[in-house]
């Protein structure tokens, strides 16, 4: 198998099993030592295995039924990009928000630098504010402002 093959497997492994197993057991497997993560909220450790198990322990409590769905891998030297969907229930709290009941759907894209089979660095571009109007946190415009041509 490639590299780029290798990559794309690795990436595909931590979103199924970490994500949407929550199967934590592979983490220091998945991801390097000296990983960074350029994504964590604000306060988290962002080195590390460790920042990864929060994460999806973080994901999984505010959203026990957590999906990621891979829409589309592409991998060029040692990053893969995955464009995903992710999806759930809110039924636990979300960087201090209320459970609210509410199902959601976000896109994603994730930039996944990989060093011998373990993820070292991630990036992400993701619809937060789309999936805090989805939560009911923060209101949908009544309309969207179009400029006359």
């Amino acid at each position: 198998m490639s590299k780029t093959e290798t990559n794309k497997a690795q990436f595909r492994r931590t979103y199924e099993e970490m994500f949407n197993q929550g199967n934590l057991a592979n983490v220091y497997e998945l991801i390097a030592p000296d990983c960074i993560n350029h994504e964590v909220p604000s306060g988290m450790n962002n080195r590390g295995p460790e920042t990864m198990r929060q994460v999806v322990m973080m994901l999984r409590t505010a959203f026990p039924d957590l999906h990621f769905t891979i829409e589309e891998l592409v991998a060029e030297g040692d990053t893969v990009v995955g464009r995903v969907t992710m999806s759930g229930t809110h039924q636990g709290t979300l960087m201090g928000i209320a459970p609210t009941g509410r199902s959601v759907r976000q896109a994603q894209a994730h930039f996944v630098r990989f060093r011998d089979g373990q993820g070292i660095e991630h990036r992400a571009v993701r619809d937060d504010l789309g999936m805090m109007q989805q939560l009911g946190v923060i209101p949908v415009p009544a309309h969207e402002y179009v400029p006359e041509a």
